[in-house]
């Protein structure tokens, strides 16, 4: 339900709100000696008619649910950001703030970063990562929609792109995704002012950009962006069709600098005091830097505010929810997850262990799932158009379509990277935990996404099959080799390897408990034993256990993830024959094991023994566990296309080759 916003009756006229942006702006960047002027310097008049006429918002209240969501996806001009949450009233940003603007400690980062303000919806900087967001962002309003009925979901999403956003590849995945499910609800407000930090555009490229958004399904208008009537009217239009909306804002950047405006010059550093002097003369803003007069800061905390009967109104509407709706509601805004779903997770173990099935961990993944999503329902799944081998389709998660958005299962089409960071951005929305899923060896291409899930502590699950040379057929194009050493690196990134049907379920009760981060099963295609006795503890969840304790005085510790747990096991029984005692550590996650005390990490690693880990990827960072003197095995290039047996054996990652590599060295 849309509620009118009050309008914004103060003596102040729009050129003086437009005014204190850019020239807030332009301060901040010119006290740092660092930043962008030029964008908020161009958008200001955009920004003004958005935040003073349509944004649903109240700076005193800042996170309530049905707020509109602004994304800055041209996280470059972060000021722009940052002056109007001053300038509106938002409690964590003061003057002071701006006047700390990228220094040490100050909330005011060199980009927007999540957490950080809270007028940042997401943390953007990395071009086209705001607007894939944003996708997400929409999708989860209209799922919420869906579930909760217009009354209390109701509410858009805005976006600021400028022309890298559009010149990056990630533009493409999230506004064909966006045309393809009517996202009416978004819209973009593209900054078109044919400057990047080389030059003029036309260096790099001749796209007509309304003709391509108008492939991909969107509304697309072009006004000019310093006619603030043109703006609002586009706004209007915008908000009643029936597909997302592109408003091509054909702007000057660093709009107002005597000699610099409409230049590359005013991208990517300071103005310089001669020009920020000569841009105040020319747009008759006679103030000293960082002050605003009090009929313009007035009009500026009234739009602020201007939402609170919108807020209140809903308040009153979602008080008004039937009883079990109310319940849910509240569970999802306390990230709790429903009562008793532990108890279900453990029948699913017990299950195992008393049938030992023989499952690759893409298929024990797909089993847990259809246990996790019955009972939590919050669970959105999706597959980059791999889903049947993927595993993740469950019989409680019915697709989402363009005409339906009461599922929970999202298929993204070949589009990786569009759909990490719509993941995100359904995660930063509240009230879903997303999970999505290609291979490995893919995630090469949604990395800058996963790495923004990293970095906003987001509750994310990236579900990656085929995790090794074990896919076997497809070859080394398709085998993952260097990809979980370069995914540890990622900080804040649970990186979990199961080797069993126990191991994956309690993987998933880790993620779907951490609150601070995404997670990531590496799941693999061939066939593995069940190889757990025991399921009373979350062993797992201490990212390391000895699954295989020596008989007698542990001479060898094996140490394995995934797959090749069964390898150790089997090399364990080899060196047993031998007269070696060797324990058998599992060790499906090390960021977990790793922040384990010391003594716990001693008594699994097993001091003074000979160490031999084996994992069927780049033998890259095993140093820290196995120490100068022990060995890996693992693979030192690329794979090749054959029976994954064959490959195995070829690469020397066998029972044997364990067992050479401890006798070696005891």
């Amino acid at each position: 339900m849309t509620v009118p916003l009050a309008k914004v009756a103060v003596s102040a006229d729009h050129r003086d709100m437009a005014n204190a942006v850019r020239f807030l702006a332009a301060d901040a960047v010119e006290k740092a000696k660092s930043g962008h002027p030029g964008m908020p310097m161009g958008m200001a008049d955009v920004a003004t008619v958005l935040f003073s006429r349509f944004l649903k918002f109240d700076a005193k209240t800042p996170r309530w649910a049905d707020r509109d969501r602004f994304v800055l996806s041209a996280g470059h001009g972060s000021m722009l950001l940052y002056a109007l949450a001053y300038l509106t009233g938002y409690d964590d940003v003061d003057v002071e703030q701006l006047k700390q603007f990228r220094q040490l400690g100050a909330r005011t980062a060199g980009h927007p970063e999540y957490g950080h303000v809270a007028i940042a919806e997401t943390t953007t900087g990395p071009l086209g990562q705001g607007i894939a967001n944003a996708v997400g962002f929409a999708l989860a309003e209209k799922i919420g929609a869906a579930r909760y009925g217009r009354d209390v979901v109701d509410h858009y999403t805005y976006v600021i792109a400028g022309d890298g956003c559009l010149m990056e590849g990630i533009s493409q995945e999230a506004i064909s995704l966006a045309g393809h499910h009517k996202l009416a609800k978004l819209i973009v407000l593209w900054d078109d002012n044919e400057i990047c930090i080389d030059g003029r555009t036309s260096l790099a490229l001749s796209d007509d950009q309304l003709a391509r958004f108008a492939a991909s399904r969107w509304d697309v208008v072009r006004v000019d962006g310093h006619d603030p009537e043109a703006v609002a009217k586009a706004i209007e239009q915008a908000r009643t069709t029936d597909k997302p909306s592109l408003i091509a804002c054909r702007t000057v950047i660093g709009y107002g600098a005597p000699s610099k405006a409409g230049s590359e010059k005013t991208h990517g550093s300071p103005l310089g005091a001669e020009e920020l002097a000569g841009a105040r003369v020319k747009l008759g803003w006679n103030f000293e830097p960082f002050v605003v007069p009090p009929a313009v800061l007035d009009a500026w905390r009234t739009a602020g505010v201007r939402g609170t009967a919108a807020r209140t109104a809903w308040e009153g509407r979602l008080a008004k929810l039937d009883a079990p709706r109310r319940a849910e509601w509240d569970r999802l805004a306390a990230r709790r997850l429903p009562d008793g779903w532990s108890a279900e997770t453990a029948a699913f173990k017990a299950k195992i262990l008393a049938e030992k099935p023989k499952w690759a961990t893409r298929k024990a993944s797909q089993e847990a799932l259809e246990v996790l999503t019955r009972i939590i329902p919050e669970m959105i799944g999706g597959s980059a158009d791999l889903t049947s081998s993927n595993l993740t389709l469950t019989k409680s998660t019915k697709p989402i379509t363009p005409d339906d958005a009461s599922g929970r299962y999202l298929h993204y089409g070949v589009r990786e990277h569009g759909m990490a960071a719509a993941m995100n951005g359904l995660a930063l929305h509240d009230g879903l935990i997303p999970y999505g899923a290609t291979f490995l060896v893919f995630t090469d291409y949604l990395r800058p996404a996963l790495r923004m899930s990293a970095l906003m502590g987001l509750r994310v699950l990236y579900v990656m099959t085929h995790d090794s040379i074990g896919l076997g057929e497809d070859g080394p194009t398709h085998q993952p080799v260097e990809h979980l050493a370069s995914l540890r690196a990622i900080p804040n990134l649970l990186v979990f390897r199961p080797c069993d049907p126990v191991e994956t379920m309690e993987c998933y009760e880790v993620a779907l408990e951490h609150l601070t981060g995404p997670s990531l099963l590496s799941l693999c295609r061939q066939n593995l034993p069940t190889v757990r006795s025991d399921a009373a503890e979350n062993k797992s969840a201490r990212g390391a256990y000895v699954l295989a304790e020596a008989e007698g005085p542990r001479q060898v510790t094996l140490i394995a993830t995934g797959s090749e747990v069964e390898l150790a096991l089997q090399a364990q029984d080899l060196l047993k024959a031998k007269g070696v005692a060797a324990a058998v550590v599992s060790m499906p996650c090390w960021e977990l094991f790793d922040r384990q005390e010391s003594s716990y990490r001693k008594s699994v690693l097993g001091e003074g023994t000979v160490k031999v880990a084996v994992e069927a990827a780049s033998t890259f960072g095993w140093e820290r566990y196995v120490g100068p003197d022990g060995a890996v095995i693992g693979l030192q290039g690329f794979g090749a296309s054959a029976p994954a047996e064959q490959v195995y054996r070829h690469f020397g990652i066998t029972a044997e080759a364990v067992v050479d590599a401890a006798l070696a060295r005891l």
